[in-house]
């Protein structure tokens, strides 16, 4: 029996026991502040080897090798370039030190950088990266592989598919959630467990960020919609300072105690993470050894996600439209843009077709003449971070459309795969591997089969060739089939026969292309909204429709309410009371002016047009100093307020602030020079403290504070105290801003602040970072910030108050 089958049947009779806090017990061991962990280890084996063999002695299952940031981004910050030799040497220490009484796990951490498209580094550079982790963690002999504290969905993404390229070993994939139950890029727990386990994860869950009575909800959101283990590895409490130390204090009686809960909730795999110990670990093995966990609930699920929504499409919800519009088909003015590398039409269209109700979107850019494996990989860029509704990829081009699934943060559904032997051949691999669903099209050659009899005898034969792939039936979704009556007359008939076959008897889902049906023939709209309402009686799930269409929507809404499937009609009661169709009409065909497109860009984060909004503005009458000043900086406020609404996550804040400063690029030289203001610039100094060397959060911070009017100076990551304090006295700024994301560097912010206390420095403190509390920044002397809005807001009071002092 492989390890990979060991651990699928160890999962069956008990909840696997993992390790705790690795960083923890090295500080208690000696580790130095600002070195190199994993260097450090290797070169202290003993201490390391002694960290595992005391978790495997306290009744863990699974250690984790010290190679978190083991990567070439994380090792590059100390001049370490053999990436594969250090993680070999650390997955040997790690099996050594166990032997055969525990498994080891090739622990694989966040690099640091954000992925695209919500970041810079290209994704199968990502990719690439993690390979070169785990071909040295697979020389170095582990069993099993987990990749921890993800919070950006795709930078997970890509280390699954790196681990999946390259073994067939047990991998488990965990994401770190903030307080308000998202990842710091918006990813809920149940959208990121649709798209990893359909990805290919053997158990997915969460770590760090809170500790164990916060993390409960989590596990127990995504049980519903799990087909594989959970994990889960809270900290041992939250992080506080005390003696100049950072401490958890929940102590392991206690932490265990949460043990039964989370094996009720639906843990499989249960460990410990921040300020967890070997006796943490021994507390919580003994408090469930007698507890039976509770296996998946789903073997599969009709599921699609995107990087910040979910949808599962059920018989008993309501019809789900599939918004049509991205589909060039019949629309010049769509044709030269996409021919054009232009988004602005695909931004509108995205907008309105989420407004008028659609719950999928359509993603079709084939033109003649255009680069489609290149088009379709810039929309999807785009999609996946202007709207929140999941995709489907529409394409008859196979490199296409693996390219769209590739870089999607989400599961896709395809459309679509056919009984044509080659469709077969060449796309079931491909959706197989991305974890794809996919729109079963009944055709297998140019002849459309006229009858539901035909439709279904191939609907089952593409089925069985799916399954050897491991499709289910929740992997698919039928095409109806819909033809023209103004040819057939029997079309529409032989249509709801396949939908009422597959969703009755076959039991599967089922979609139409809708509009075909009226094709040729006068007044279409009612053709189409009353074949919708006798599709949805027949069964059907969704429909590629437009729903700007008033008639079409109205039936839909209605016919959702008379076949139960609105409960209460609150869905029904909402859509009605909105808006009256007169306004609704009103806004889409009224024109904005100028100036509230610069708003709309900034708000929307449209960094390919605000300049062309801009000029226009200006153009029009507009001044310089009103658009920046009565515009864009109430638009980019607006921002942040969403922001902490959590209605925009970090890929629209960021995207919103790089439109605003591509924007005032363009506008500065119209801008009135006032020398007397420029030089009473507020000066904010930023720095990430001593040993620290992460810095994604304070870039945010002075970017958004540029944004906002501020002379920011950032003196960079792993700052020491004398040389913050030497730059301080230099430039003299109102406001020192400090970041750390570790427990063990945040102390060193008190270090920066007595030092500036010594030397009778006039400034304010911001402390910010992952790991720090109000109440911790409040102990040490500073202000606290969240994040980069509450920096600005917190920046911005200052100055108001007159508590800081400009820059003369």
């Amino acid at each position: 029996m492989n390890i990979k089958n060991k651990i699928i049947n160890l999962l069956k009779r008990r909840v696997l026991i993992l390790d705790g806090a690795t960083g923890t017990e090295l500080q208690k061991r000696g580790i130095p502040q600002g070195v190199c962990p994993e260097m450090w280890c290797i070169e202290n084996p003993r201490v390391i080897q002694a960290v595992h063999s005391d978790y495997q002695k306290s009744g863990a299952d699974v250690v984790y090798t010290c190679t978190f940031g083991a990567n070439c981004f994380k090792l590059g910050q100390y001049d370490v370039s053999n990436i594969g030799e250090v993680n070999r040497q650390l997955a040997r220490l790690a099996k050594d030190a166990v032997g055969e009484k525990a498994m080891v796990a090739g622990d694989i951490g966040p690099t640091g950088q954000f992925v695209k498209p919500f970041g810079n580094i290209e994704f199968d550079e990502a990719v690439e990266v993690f390979k070169e982790q785990v071909r040295g963690l697979l020389e170095g002999g582990v069993d099993l592989f987990v990749i921890e504290t993800m919070m950006d969905i795709q930078e997970a993404r890509a280390a699954l598919i790196a681990v999946k390229e390259i073994t067939d070993a047990f991998v488990m994939v965990t994401m770190t959630f903030e307080e308000a139950g998202r990842t710091l890029n918006g990813t809920d727990p149940i959208s990121a467990l649709i798209t990893l386990q359909s990805l290919g994860a053997d158990a997915v869950g969460c770590n760090c960020s809170t500790g164990p009575e916060g993390m409960l909800e989590y596990i127990a959101a995504m049980k519903p919609y799990a087909k594989v283990p959970l994990v889960a590895k809270p900290n041992a409490g939250i992080p506080k300072l005390v003696d100049n130390e950072t401490v958890f204090d929940m102590q392991p009686v206690e932490f265990a105690s949460f043990g039964k809960e989370y094996v009720s909730a639906g843990v499989n795999i249960l460990g410990g993470c921040c300020g967890t110990l070997p006796a943490h670990i021994h507390e919580l093995k003994k408090e469930i050894r007698k507890e039976k966990p509770r296996a998946p609930i789903r073997k599969s699920i009709s599921a699609l996600s995107s990087a910040r929504n979910f949808i599962v499409l059920e018989k008993d919800k309501p019809l789900c439209i599939v918004g049509e519009r991205i589909n060039p088909t019949g629309k010049k003015a769509l044709q030269q843009e996409l021919l054009d590398g232009k988004i602005s039409l695909i931004r509108q269209m995205t907008k309105e077709q989420k407004r008028d109700g659609a719950g999928l979107l359509d993603v079709n850019v084939g033109v003649p003449g255009i680069d489609e494996v290149k088009a379709m990989h810039d929309v999807i860029s785009l999609l996946s971070t202007i709207t929140d509704l999941p995709l489907v990829i529409d394409s008859s081009n196979v490199k296409a459309i693996e390219t769209a699934l590739r870089l999607y943060p989400g599961r896709a559904l395809i459309n679509s795969i056919s009984g044509e032997e080659e469709k077969l051949r060449k796309l079931l691999p491909i959706a197989a591997k991305y974890g794809a669903m996919f729109i079963l099209l009944p055709l297998t050659g140019k002849e459309i089969p006229a009858t539901a009899e035909k439709r279904k005898e191939i609907v089952k034969s593409v089925f069985k060739e799916a399954g050897r792939f491991g499709f289910t039936k929740d992997d698919i979704v039928v095409d109806g089939l819909v033809m023209t009556v103004a040819s057939d007359s029997m079309a529409a008939l032989e249509t709801l026969k396949t939908i009422e076959w597959c969703s009755h008897k076959f039991r599967c889902n089922t979609i139409v292309g809708l509009t075909n049906v009226s094709f040729g023939m006068p007044q279409r709209k009612w053709i189409n909204a009353t074949f919708l309402a006798m599709a949805q009686a027949s069964g059907l799930t969704l429909a590629i429709a437009n729903p700007s269409s008033e008639e079409l929507m109205n039936i839909k809404m209605a016919a959702d309410v008379l076949m139960q499937k609105d409960k209460d009609a609150s869905l029904f009661i909402s859509y009605f009371s909105e808006i009256s169709h007169a306004d609704e009409v009103n806004m889409k065909t009224e024109k904005p002016p100028p100036e509230q497109k610069v708003f709309q860009a900034v708000l929307e984060g449209n960094r390919e047009e605000i300049n062309d909004f801009a000029k226009e503005a200006l153009s029009s009458g507009t001044s310089a100093d009103s658009l920046v000043q009565d515009i864009m900086i109430p638009a980019i406020i607006k921002v942040g307020d969403l922001f902490d609404k959590k209605e925009y996550f970090l890929p629209q804040l960021i995207a919103s602030a790089e439109a605003m400063q591509k924007g005032l690029e363009y506008i500065d030289p119209y801008l009135r020079k006032d020398v007397s203001a420029q030089e009473k610039k507020v000066v904010v100094l930023l720095a990430t403290v001593k040993g620290d060397i992460h810095d994604i959060g304070k870039n945010i911070v002075s970017l958004m504070l540029k944004n906002h009017g501020f002379n920011v100076i950032d003196l960079g990551k792993d700052v020491p105290a004398e040389k913050i304090i030497e730059e301080i006295k230099q430039v003299k700024p109102a406001i020192v801003g400090l970041s750390a994301l570790m427990t063990t560097t945040m102390v060193n912010m008190k270090d920066v602040i007595e030092l500036a206390r010594e030397e009778e420095l006039d400034c304010k403190f911001i402390a910010g970072g992952a790991v720090v509390s109000k109440s911790f920044a409040r102990s040490i002397g500073a202000e606290y910030a969240k994040d980069g809005v509450g920096a600005v807001r917190l920046a911005r009071k200052l100055s108001t108050e007159g508590l800081v002092r400009s820059k003369r």
